[in-house]
């Protein structure tokens, strides 16, 4: 079960990498959407010489990136919405075996049909060379479809890693300091 862990434990490094990502995305969001707000209504000149267009379609790009790579690191940290109200009742070994059933009824095959899905969606989109539908716009769309892809394989490494913990939890070999990243809170 040790080495399980440590798989579990390389999973969340890999997913702190990707928030990470996601956390200057958000970062540069922030930025892309200020400049925006001041060159359209204080008539200063676009930087790299990019028009209104690519400027405001580079920011639903910056926000897909946002959230594509913020949802495993997020949901590793509890950061999601849990209905709770019956699952707060059960002894500490239900709440365990409660969260593996959904991960791997629900989560697991969520994220195996979306990143099937998406893959199909952004291939086609390379395949084809799709571009904005402006055009005036930014090119090479499929990459922001791709990063819908990355969104279902991070989720999916997400639910492995809580999976694993959860497994070792309902065994009674969790480290009690793991309990409440994998329970939530209150564990």
């Amino acid at each position: 079960m040790q080495s399980l862990l440590g798989l579990s434990a390389a999973l969340d490094r890999i997913l702190a990498v990707f928030g990470k990502i996601g956390a200057w995305a958000g970062f540069l969001l922030i930025i892309a959407v200020c400049v925006d707000v001041v060159t359209r209504y204080f008539g200063v000149p676009k930087p790299f010489g990019w028009n209104s267009t690519q400027l405001q379609e580079s920011e639903y790009w910056l926000h897909t990136f946002l959230f594509a790579l913020m949802i495993g690191y997020a949901y590793r940290h509890q950061a999601h919405v849990r209905i709770d109200l019956l699952r707060d009742n059960f002894p500490t070994r239900v709440k365990y075996l409660v969260e593996m059933v959904g991960i791997a009824i629900f989560l697991f095959t969520y994220s195996l049909l979306g990143a099937w899905y998406t893959f199909k969606y952004a291939r086609s989109s390379f395949i084809e060379q799709e571009m904005s539908k402006s055009t005036i716009g930014l090119s090479d769309i499929w990459i922001v479809k791709s990063a819908l892809v990355a969104m279902f394989v991070l989720m999916g490494i997400a639910a492995i890693s809580q999976f694993i913990k959860a497994l070792a939890g309902y065994r009674g070999v969790l480290p009690e300091g793991m309990v409440a990243e994998t329970l939530g809170s209150e564990g």
